[in-house]
């Protein structure tokens, strides 16, 4: 994936769990998972376009463990609030969905720089 079509895409899926928290309810228990998903699913972005400026291999990959570790989180989040039944399940799939693809995403840049001592 190109990195710039990626970068449009961490934001995407950023301004998505934000509109998707927008809709939770405001009892105190989705209010806290609403919290953590939050912080962790607008975090995938900012982390990736950190690791777009790695001065390194290794700073990538570092950066880019991050970026999956947070996209992870996310979908714990996301699964939480959903198996709660504080959200419909038709809001959280698509979420879900793509916040796994971009861990696999992250995964495959991550062995690839491993790999080859390159950037994916």
């Amino acid at each position: 994936m190109i990195e710039r079509d990626l970068k449009k895409r961490t934001k995407r899926f950023a301004l998505d769990i934000i509109r998707f928290i927008e809709a939770v309810p405001k009892d105190d228990t989705s209010r806290i998972l609403a919290r953590q998903l939050l912080r962790a699913g607008t975090s995938v972005g900012a982390n990736y376009r950190s690791a777009c400026r790695a001065k390194s291999n290794a700073d990538f990959v570092n950066k880019m463990g991050t970026v999956e570790e947070e996209t992870d989180e996310s979908g714990y989040w996301l699964e939480l609030l959903g198996e709660a039944g504080k959200v419909v399940d038709d809001k959280v799939s698509p979420l879900l969905r793509e916040a796994n693809e971009l861990v696999a995403i992250a995964v495959a840049s991550i062995n690839t720089a491993r790999n080859s001592g390159g950037r994916s």
